[in-house]
């Protein structure tokens, strides 16, 4: 016959992942003639619950190098680009988001530049990012038990023949 026991444990309580892809502009200083290239750099980020969501916070670096000047020169422009995603990660059976719960983000596919385009002096680019997020809380789980108590094991004293003759001969039977 089996019983349960309750433990109560940190485990994950809800698993996601979303793919995010961004359109900006960027205005430079000089009227640009050619992109040659743009990359994303210092990728930080972190992930909070508000209102049953799960709000990620982050930024990163783009920069996009240019020619301008009908492509005599090349400049290199720098712009810190903040972002505030808001996702609804579903939730194992029971579970509900609590303030004492973690939240993990992890970026499973870098933000990079996938589409640069120059439209009447205004530079237009596409990010695109993959973000995993994980929440961790304490939940109750069962646990099959037996009822039946494993036997106890005997333990006997070593003694030998020899120390129980012995004491049999030295006992002095009028103080029994």
């Amino acid at each position: 016959m089996s019983a349960f026991k309750e433990i109560v444990t940190k485990a994950i309580l809800g698993k996601g992942k979303k793919y995010f892809k961004n359109n900006y502009t960027l205005t430079t200083e000089v009227e640009p003639t050619t992109v040659l290239g743009c990359w994303v750099i210092n990728h930080q980020f972190k992930g909070y619950e508000t209102n049953g969501k799960i709000v990620i916070d982050g930024s990163y670096d783009v920069n996009i190098w240019y020619s301008y000047d009908n492509n005599s020169k090349t400049s290199v422009v720098t712009k810190k680009q903040e972002y505030s995603e808001t996702v609804s990660v579903k939730k194992r059976e029971e579970a509900n988001l609590a303030s004492n719960n973690s939240i993990i983000v992890r970026s499973l596919k870098q933000p990079t530049c996938s589409n640069v385009t120059i439209n009447n002096g205004v530079i237009d680019y596409t990010i695109e990012k993959e973000l995993g997020i994980e929440i961790i809380g304490e939940t109750k789980i069962k646990i099959a038990i037996e009822d039946d108590e494993e036997p106890w094991d005997i333990i006997d004293d070593e003694v030998d023949e020899k120390t129980l003759k012995e004491i049999d001969d030295n006992v002095e039977e009028k103080f029994i």
